[in-house]
């Protein structure tokens, strides 16, 4: 049985998105009239972090987003999943052609140029276990393309086992660790098939 894809449509601010990421889903650049949903599901995965005894995402229950999330969608760096036939939002991620000052900081100064960075990636508790988390990981891998980008960094935190897990079992290369004031993180790198 062949896949359907659904696709973001064309060029979306220099970056070329080819396909979706299959028959339940499907992917949407957000809107900034999705930005107080995606802060919702964002506030909801810290919650839900915070429950299994992770400090990930601590900062977002005080109000603090070092990520500035309502800027990335404006800028065209957030994208959403949601079910096929439904508004509401069952995933997301952001996107970073550009390093932000917290990636600056974890990664140092070099090799900037020729990566993206993956930030929050979140899964609506209703949708979890359904395999959304790995397929929005293989879309950016394989339908999203960043002129002059050749790989995707991200980072989690190093305490965090399920993650590192889950982002070593998808081929991403663990590239050390860094600290800040905000813990210690594992930095992880996967180079794009051109």
């Amino acid at each position: 049985m062949t896949e359907e894809t659904n696709s973001v449509p064309g060029k979306l601010d220099g970056r070329e998105v080819e396909a979706g990421i299959g028959t339940a889903f499907r992917a949407d650049q957000a809107k900034p009239a999705d930005a107080d949903a995606v802060m919702r599901l964002l506030v909801r995965t810290a919650e839900w972090f915070r429950s299994l005894g992770s400090t990930q995402w601590q900062a977002l229950l005080a109000g603090e987003d070092s990520h500035r999330t309502v800027e990335a969608i404006s800028r065209g760096d957030v994208y959403v999943f949601r079910p096929q036939g439904e508004e509401a939002i069952a995933g997301m991620v952001m996107l970073l052609r550009e390093p932000s000052a917290w990636d600056r900081e974890l990664w140092g100064a070099e090799g900037h140029a020729s990566a993206v960075y993956l930030h929050r990636l979140a899964i609506d508790r209703e949708t979890a276990g359904r395999g959304l988390g790995g397929r929005i990981m293989r879309w950016v891998e394989t339908d999203v393309r960043f002129p002059g980008k050749d790989r995707i960094r991200l980072d989690c935190l190093a305490d965090n086992p399920v993650l590192n897990a889950f982002y070593a079992g998808l081929g991403y290369m663990y590239e050390g660790r860094a600290e800040n004031a905000n813990g210690s993180y594992s930095k992880y790198e996967k180079r794009l098939r051109s």
